[in-house]
């Protein structure tokens, strides 16, 4: 299976949803672990790696900061 590519301030879709029931997340914070909030209710949490890349489903939209620094 191919490795989902994501980066900082990425808006991702994970496979369950929230309990305030979106499932589109925002990447804060990147290192061993995730910190990702909530689209929806911007609560967050803190997820392992491994954990949170076995919930991801798909990137929806990347950090246009970032796309504009590359250009």
């Amino acid at each position: 299976m191919e490795k989902k590519q994501y980066q900082l301030g990425d808006i991702v879709q994970m496979k369950k949803p929230h309990p305030c029931g979106t499932n589109e997340m925002e990447i804060i914070r990147m290192g061993m672990d995730i910190r990702i909030k909530c689209v929806g209710c911007k609560h967050s949490v803190l997820v392992p790696r491994t954990k949170f890349e076995s919930k991801l489903k798909k990137v929806l939209r990347s950090n246009p900061e970032k796309e504009e620094e590359s250009s």
